[in-house]
C-alpha cells in the first residue's frame, strides 16, 4: 500500500514563491526570534439563531458514527470537486484526495459561519519552539486555503516548560484567540505543558479533560488530536487485525489505543528500547510510529506486508522506505493530513466558540432547604447552608469562563461585555418590589424579593434573577442591620453581603472624596499664585517637552481655546485656562464616609498653618448619599459612567456659572477608581438561584434602586420567559415614584408588575397603634388580633396601591406574615387589597419556609405579568422645576401644595438659568409618612410640603429638592447593633449579625 502526497517541503516552497504564506499576516519578533503574527480585530459581536451548514462524512473509509462526528463536524452536505490544496488537482492515491476533501469541506464550513457573523475573524495560535520552518509554513499555507487567520508565536529552541506555560497561559485568557496549538520537541510534550492549554481551546485535543471525553465517548464535547485522526483516516478496515504503537507521545498513543479499540483493533504500545520490540514488530499487521526508527532497530524485524503509518515529524520533508526488497509496504508520513485535520478541528472550535456566544439554557442546580421551627437566627441559617462555588453558578446561568471576575469561592464580578455578546437576546419579564409606609423596622422587601426568586426558580423551575443594592455599613453598625433578606429568603453567605462584599462603596468613598480634596487644593494653589506661576505646574515641561493632557485640551475646547501647543496660548488665554474662580459658598461637594457618625454633620477645614488662611464650613455625608453612588445605580456603560463623573457639578464660580468634575481634571481619575465598582456582583440565594448585589443609594436621600447595569445583565440572562426582581427602598411613594420616573428614564426598561410588600404590624400602626421604636418590644396591639386597628390602616395600603396605578402597572400585594398575624387580620388585609385594585394578594410565608412559602405569590406574579402593560411616567421631563415637584407632591403624597424656601427658590432659577430645568426629580424626604412629618401615619391629608433647599446631581442626572430638614449623615442611637457583633478569633466566623 503505497500513498503518494504533494511533498511537503516543495509545497510549502510553491506556495511561498506564490504569496500563499498565510492569512494576511505581519511580521514581528518575539523570544529572540522572527515570527508570524496577525493582531485580530476586537471581539466581534455575533448574531443569535445563526448556524452552520449540516455535517457530512469526510473522505476516507470511517466506520466509526461517533469518530465521524469527531472528524467531520458541521461540514456542507455536497461539495463541489475542486482543485487541491497547492492549486492543482491531486496526483491520486487516498491519502492526497482525504487531503483535499477535508480541506474543501472545512474550507466551505468555515466560509458559510463567517457568511452569518460576518465580522467574526477566527484565530488559531501555534507555538512553535523548533527552528523547522517548514511545518509553519504548512500550517500558515493550510490555513489561508481554509479561510483561518494563524498567528505563530515562534519561540527560541531551547525555551523551557515554563516559557511554554506562560506563553499558553496568556494566549488562554486572549478572547479573540478561539484555538490553541502546539508544535514543540518531544522533550516538552509533558502533562504541565499540555494541560495548561484550556479544554476549550485544546485543538490538538491532548488536554487531559479533552482525553477523558474521548475515553467516555463524549465525542460532541472531545476533540481528537489531529495525528490520530490522520492514522485513522489512512487505515482500512481494522477489525480483528493487530496494531503496534511504537515510541508514541503518551496523550497521542491514550487517544490512539481507544481509537483503534473503538474501531475493533487489538492495540499493543512499546516503546523502541523494549526486550519484547522484535516479537511485538512480527506479529503487528499494522505498526504506528512515533518517532523515527532508530539505526539499531532493522528492518528484518517487520513481517511482510505490514502497513507503516510514522507520526514523527521528522518525517516531513523526506520519504522514508523500509525494506522494500522484503515487501514491506512503504511508509506512510501523516504530516499534511494531520495539519489538514488540525485545521477541521479548528473549524468545529470555531463553531463551538459561536454556539458559546448564544444564549444558554440553563442548568441550575438548587440547593434543598430544611427549615426548622423555631427559626433560628439569620447568620445560622446562612451558615447551616452550603453555597455552590461561585464559578459553578455562573456556569450554570450561561456565563462564560472570561466574563466573570471570582472573589474568593462566593462572589464573582460579572463583565459588561456580556451585553454585547447577548444584545440580540429578547429580555425577560421585570418586576419591581415596593412597600407600604414602613415602620422603622422594616416590612420585609428584601426577603420578599429574596423569597420570590426562589419560589420562581427552585420550586416552579423559572429562570429568576433577584437584583439588591448592596448594604451600607452605617445601618448595618448603626440600628437596621443587615440586608440579605432575613430566615429562610437570604443571600448567602449574609456576613460576605453586609460586609464590604467586592469594596464597591469603599471605591465610591475614595473616588468622592478625591474629588472633594480636589477641589480644596485648587482653591488653595489659585489663591496663592500667579497665573504664569499655576501655568508652569498645570502645564509642566517633562523631559524637555511641554504639552497638555487629554483633559486639558478637553477644557481648552471647552473655553473656545483651539490650541495644542502650550507655547501659543495668550495671556488671556492662560488667565481663563488656570482659573476656575471657584466661589466657597456655594461648593455643594461633601466629604464622605460610610458610617453612621452625627458629629461629621457640620465641621471646619483648613485650620492648619500649611492652609494659609482658607477656612470654611463643610460637612460629610453617608458614602451612599455620594453622587457618584447614584451614577453607579445609574449609568449604562463604562463610557456613559465616564461622561456623567465629568459632568458632575460641584460649585458654582464667581460668575455663578458651574464648576464641574471635568473642569478639574480628575475625571479620569476617578473612572480608574470605579472601574472594577461599575460590573455586578453575583451571589446566591439560600435555595442557589443567582442575585446579583450592585450600588446601594438610600431610598430617602438619593433615588434608592439597585444598579440599571445588573437588571439589563439579569433581563438577558433569564431568557424571554423569566423574570428579574429588583427592590425599591422604603415605600412606594419614596423608591418606587424614583424607579418608574429616574431609573426607568436611565434605562429604558419597562416594568411588568409591582409586587407591594404589606405587614399586619405596619397597618396596625398606619391605623393608629402605638409608636413602633427600633430595639423596644412591640405593645400589645402588635402581638394580639385587631381587626379594627388592621382596617383602619388599610387606608396606607390603598394610597399606595393608588400611586402605583398611576404609572399603568398592575400591582400584587404581598402580605409578610408574622407569627403574632391571625387569620382573620390576613384574610382582612388580602380582601381590601383586592377591592383597592389590586391584580392579586397573597399571603407569604417565605420567611419561615423559604421559597415554598412564596409560591402562590410567585404565580399570582407569573399571570400579572402577563396582563396588559399601560406604563406612563408621572411628569414631563419638559415642565418647569416647581412645577415637577408639585406633581409628586399632590399626586404622589397626597399633599395640598408645595412652598419654596428663598433659598429653595433661589437654587431652582440658578439651575434653570444653566440649562439644567429638563432633568427628573429626586425627592429628599423622610420614609416614615406620605407627608413631610414622620409621626403623621396613615394617609395626611391638606399639608404644605415645605422645600427647604434644591441641590442637583448633574452626572446622576437629577435635581433633589430637600423636603423639611433631612440629614445626609445618620447618627448612631444609644445602643448600636456593634454591641453584638463580635468574631471568633478560632474559627473566623462573624457573630451577632442579623
Amino acid at each position: 500500500m503505497i500513498w503518494d502526497f504533494p511533498p511537503p517541503l516543495a509545497l510549502a516552497l510553491k506556495r511561498k514563491r506564490r504569496g500563499l504564506s498565510g492569512g494576511a499576516e505581519g511580521r514581528g519578533v518575539l523570544g529572540g526570534r522572527r515570527c508570524s503574527e496577525n493582531r485580530p480585530p476586537p471581539r466581534p459581536a455575533l448574531r443569535p439563531g445563526s448556524a452552520a451548514a449540516a455535517a457530512s462524512e469526510p473522505a476516507g473509509g470511517m466506520r466509526s458514527a461517533a469518530l465521524k462526528r469527531c472528524l467531520a463536524p458541521a461540514l456542507p452536505a455536497a461539495l463541489p470537486r475542486g482543485r487541491g490544496l497547492c492549486g492543482r488537482q491531486p496526483r491520486g492515491g487516498g491519502a492526497a484526495a482525504a487531503v483535499r476533501k477535508i480541506t474543501e469541506n472545512a474550507k466551505k464550513s468555515l466560509a458559510s459561519l463567517k457568511r452569518e457573523n460576518p465580522w467574526f475573524e477566527p484565530t488559531l495560535a501555534i507555538i512553535q519552539a523548533h527552528n523547522d520552518t517548514m511545518t509553519q509554513e504548512m500550517n500558515k499555507s493550510f490555513a489561508r486555503e481554509i479561510g483561518l487567520r494563524v498567528i505563530h508565536i515562534c519561540l527560541p529552541e531551547g525555551s523551557s516548560k515554563d516559557e511554554i506555560v506562560n506563553e499558553i497561559l496568556r494566549l488562554n485568557e486572549d478572547p479573540n484567540v478561539q484555538g490553541l496549538a502546539l508544535d514543540l520537541p518531544e522533550s516538552l510534550y509533558s502533562s504541565k505543558v499540555l494541560n495548561a492549554v484550556k479544554p476549550e481551546k485544546d485543538v490538538d485535543g491532548v488536554s487531559d479533560v479533552n482525553l477523558g471525553r474521548l475515553v467516555r465517548g463524549d465525542t460532541y464535547d472531545c476533540l481528537v488530536p489531529p495525528t490520530v485522526c490522520a492514522v485513522i483516516e489512512l487505515l482500512e478496515d481494522l477489525g480483528g487485525k493487530t496494531v503496534l504503537l511504537v515510541g508514541t507521545g503518551r496523550a497521542v498513543g491514550a487517544a490512539l489505543q481507544c481509537v483503534l479499540q473503538q474501531e475493533g483493533a487489538a492495540t499493543l504500545s512499546c516503546r523502541w528500547k523494549a526486550p519484547q520490540l522484535q516479537s511485538q514488530l512480527q506479529h503487528a499487521d499494522v505498526v504506528v510510529l512515533g518517532s523515527t526508527k532508530p539505526d539499531e532497530v532493522p528492518v528484518s524485524w517487520i513481517k511482510p506486508g505490514t502497513t507503516i503509518i510514522s507520526c514523527s515529524r521528522d518525517l516531513l520533508s523526506e520519504k522514508h522506505n523500509y525494506g522494500q526488497q522484503n515487501n514491506h509496504a512503504a511508509e506512510n508520513a501523516v504530516g499534511p493530513l494531520a495539519i489538514a485535520m488540525r485545521m477541521q478541528n479548528m473549524v468545529k472550535n470555531t463553531e463551538r466558540w459561536i454556539q458559546s456566544q448564544r444564549y444558554r439554557k440553563w442548568d441550575l442546580r438548587c440547593l434543598k432547604l430544611q427549615p426548622l421551627t423555631p427559626v433560628p437566627s439569620d447568620i445560622e441559617i446562612s451558615r447551616a447552608q452550603s453555597p455552590k462555588a461561585v464559578d459553578v453558578l455562573a456556569k450554570e446561568i450561561g456565563l462564560l469562563t472570561d466574563e466573570i471576575e471570582i472573589y474568593g469561592q462566593t462572589k464573582a464580578k460579572v463583565r459588561l461585555s456580556l451585553l454585547e455578546r447577548l444584545k440580540d437576546q429578547p429580555d425577560g419579564k421585570y418586576v419591581l418590589v415596593a412597600g407600604i409606609t414602613p415602620t422603622p423596622l422594616g416590612e420585609g422587601k428584601s426577603t420578599v424579593t429574596i423569597g420570590l426568586v426562589q419560589a420562581l426558580t427552585a420550586h416552579l423551575n423559572i429562570n429568576s434573577f433577584a437584583c439588591l443594592r448592596q448594604p451600607s455599613q452605617g445601618p448595618t453598625f448603626g440600628v437596621k442591620g443587615g440586608a440579605a433578606g432575613g430566615g429562610y429568603a437570604q443571600v448567602i453567605p449574609m456576613e460576605e453581603f453586609n460586609l464590604h462584599l467586592t469594596g464597591d462603596i469603599h471605591a465610591i468613598t475614595a473616588a468622592n472624596n478625591l474629588l472633594a480634596a480636589a477641589i480644596d487644593a485648587r482653591i488653595l494653589h489659585e489663591n496663592t499664585q500667579s497665573d504664569k506661576a499655576l501655568y508652569s505646574r498645570l502645564v509642566p515641561v517633562v523631559n524637555g517637552v511641554r504639552g497638555f493632557s487629554a483633559i486639558q485640551l478637553a477644557r481648552l475646547r471647552r473655553l473656545g481655546i483651539n490650541k495644542t501647543d502650550p507655547g501659543t496660548l495668550t495671556e488671556e488665554e492662560i488667565s481663563k485656562f488656570v482659573r476656575l474662580d471657584i466661589d466657597p459658598s456655594t461648593i455643594t461637594w461633601q466629604r464622605v464616609v460610610d458610617t453612621n457618625d452625627r458629629f461629621l454633620r457640620k465641621i471646619t477645614v483648613g485650620q492648619a498653618n500649611t492652609e494659609k488662611g482658607f477656612v470654611r464650613q463643610a460637612q460629610f455625608d453617608i458614602a451612599v448619599a455620594s453622587e457618584i453612588m447614584a451614577i453607579l445605580a445609574l449609568t449604562t456603560s463604562l463610557q456613559d459612567m465616564k461622561e456623567r463623573l465629568g459632568k458632575m457639578v460641584v460649585a458654582n464660580d464667581k460668575k455663578g456659572e458651574p464648576v464641574t468634575a471635568e473642569d478639574l481634571g480628575v475625571t479620569g481619575a476617578l473612572t480608574v477608581l470605579m472601574k472594577d465598582a461599575i460590573k455586578p456582583t453575583l451571589m446566591q440565594t439560600l435555595e442557589g438561584t443567582p442575585v446579583f448585589v450592585h450600588a446601594g443609594p438610600f431610598a430617602n436621600i438619593a433615588h434608592g434602586n439597585s444598579s440599571v447595569l445588573a437588571d439589563k445583565i439579569a433581563l438577558k440572562l433569564v431568557g424571554e420567559k423569566g423574570f428579574v426582581v429588583t427592590e425599591a427602598g422604603f415605600g412606594a411613594d419614596i423608591g418606587m415614584e424614583k424607579f418608574f420616573n429616574i431609573k426607568c428614564r436611565a434605562s429604558g426598561l419597562v416594568p411588568s408588575v409591582v409586587v407591594l410588600v404589606a405587614t399586619v404590624r405596619a397597618l396596625k400602626m398606619h391605623g393608629g397603634g402605638p409608636n413602633v421604636t427600633a430595639g423596644a418590644p412591640l405593645k400589645k396591639e402588635y402581638t394580639e388580633e385587631n381587626l379594627q386597628l388592621v382596617a383602619d390602616g388599610c387606608c396606607n395600603l390603598q394610597k399606595q396601591i393608588q400611586i402605583t396605578q398611576l404609572f399603568g402597572v398592575p400591582v400584587v400585594v404581598a402580605l409578610n406574615v408574622f407569627k403574632t398575624d391571625s387569620p382573620a387580620e390576613v384574610d382582612l388585609v388580602c380582601e381590601i387589597a383586592k377591592q383597592s385594585g389590586a391584580f392579586d394578594a397573597v399571603p407569604c410565608n417565605h420567611w419561615s419556609a423559604g421559597g415554598r412559602g412564596a409560591v402562590k405569590l410567585a404565580q399570582a406574579v407569573e399571570k400579572a405579568a402577563n396582563q396588559k402593560n399601560s406604563f406612563k411616567y408621572l411628569y414631563s421631563l419638559e415642565l418647569p422645576i416647581v412645577e415637577k415637584i408639585r406633581i409628586i407632591a399632590q399626586k404622589v403624597y397626597g399633599a395640598q401644595d408645595i412652598e419654596l424656601s428663598p433659598t429653595a427658590q433661589s437654587q431652582v432659577d440658578r439651575y434653570t438659568r444653566q440649562g439644567f430645568g429638563n432633568l427628573p426629580i429626586c425627592m429628599a424626604k423622610t420614609h416614615l409618612s406620605l407627608s413631610h412629618q414622620p409621626e403623621r401615619k396613615g394617609v395626611p391629608t391638606g399639608f404644605i410640603l415645605p422645600i427647604s433647599d434644591v441641590r442637583a446631581s448633574i452626572g446622576a442626572g437629577f435635581i433633589y429638592p430637600l423636603v423639611g430638614t433631612m440629614s445626609t449623615m445618620p447618627g448612631l442611637p444609644t445602643r448600636p447593633c456593634f454591641y453584638d457583633i463580635d468574631l471568633d478569633p478560632v474559627t473566623e466566623q462573624v457573630k451577632g449579625l442579623f
